[in-house]
């Protein structure tokens, strides 16, 4: 019984985790909030009439807006290089061969100088 109760608690306070943002009013202007990865500011954005929307303040998390700083209780292991434009390729590893040092370059195939 004490487990199906401890159960059903979990499941019942299971949205209570997710938090919504918080409001953005006229008394935390400027303030900065993370959502998404994005450094939030609540701002005021003036309404109009093309766009049909009166006055208000929002919270401006564009494209212009920066990234959230990385969390400070989390550190990262030494030797971790993260990957370049998503794609992890590891270098070919590196065996010497038998033979002398660097020497002239071997010409390259193709077609010579005009």
């Amino acid at each position: 019984m004490r487990k199906i109760l401890l159960a059903a608690f979990l499941l019942l306070s299971w949205p209570l985790a997710a938090q919504e943002p918080p409001q953005c009013v006229e008394a935390r202007e400027g303030q900065l909030a993370c959502m998404a990865g994005k450094q939030c500011v609540c701002r005021f954005i003036p309404g109009g009439s093309m766009t049909g929307r009166p006055d208000r303040f929002a919270w401006d998390c564009g494209i212009n807006r920066p990234n959230c700083p990385p969390d400070p209780n989390i550190v990262q292991q030494p030797g971790y290089a993260p990957p370049i434009g998503g794609v992890w390729v590891n270098p070919p590893p590196f065996t010497p061969g038998p033979g002398p040092g660097p020497g002239p370059m071997p010409p390259r195939p193709g077609p010579g100088p005009r």
